[in-house]
């Protein structure tokens, strides 16, 4: 039983591997079985197909997201609550990249995954909301109620296709996770004209802190 968990959990591994590094297009299992040294009806005998492959990983995903992208206590500080979401966001971004990279394609073709995908991004709208009001209740932002559900839907806009626009400026160029902390400061950006005057200079810390990651000149 357990060499069995660790075979899957190895195709797994490797799979993820392998579409952040070359597609999930141009990646099949015989590639899968291929890089692992072992044979293609080994690896069926744990995967029906690619999909199936393609489907844990995404399930893999969402428990991380949601195992980690807790809503902010009462007790936490609202702008942290902002640089962990951010931070999760994206790591899990760079991690799963390939997802994200050709995310309308690989959801056409599993009806299924796509069911699983939106109900994910349903629990994920809540939780930038409730970041979203925990910063309006610290005066952190100011917004108007009814526009907290739209601002959280564009951050979201942001976080799911910068990968996929990266990939339309330079097709044939690999990403580095430098670029995904890019798409921080672009998420920051939005932030900046909703800021209330005593937390900009707050905000501009956090821009300054992303730009060191995103390997971009620190602002003056």
């Amino acid at each position: 039983m357990d060499k069995k968990l660790r075979t899957k959990d190895k195709i797994l591994q490797a799979s993820i591997e392998l579409f952040n590094q070359q597609g999930e297009r141009q990646i099949t299992t015989n590639h899968i079985a291929a890089h692992l040294g072992i044979s293609p009806g080994n690896l069926y005998y744990h995967f029906r197909n690619k999909e199936d492959i393609v489907r844990q990983i995404f399930k893999e995903y969402a428990k991380l997201l949601d195992n980690r992208l807790q809503p902010p206590s009462r007790h936490s500080e609202a702008l942290d609550a902002l640089a962990q979401y951010l931070d999760i966001v994206f790591e899990l971004m760079w991690r799963f990249h390939f997802f994200y990279a050709n995310l309308p394609d690989i959801l056409s073709r599993d009806p299924l995954l796509q069911q699983d995908y939106l109900q994910v991004q349903k629990g994920v709208q809540l939780k930038v909301v409730s970041v979203l009001k925990a910063l309006k209740a610290a005066d952190v932002i100011e917004i108007d109620d009814a526009d907290i559900a739209n601002f959280a839907h564009t951050i979201k806009l942001v976080v799911t296709f910068w990968i996929s626009y990266l990939k339309t400026q330079a097709p044939q160029a690999a990403i580095d996770q430098t670029q995904a902390y890019q798409g921080v400061l672009k998420v920051l950006l939005l932030f900046k004209p909703y800021s209330s005057a005593h937390a900009l200079p707050r905000i501009e810390n956090l821009q300054r802190h992303y730009q060191q990651l995103a390997g971009q000149p620190l602002l003056n």
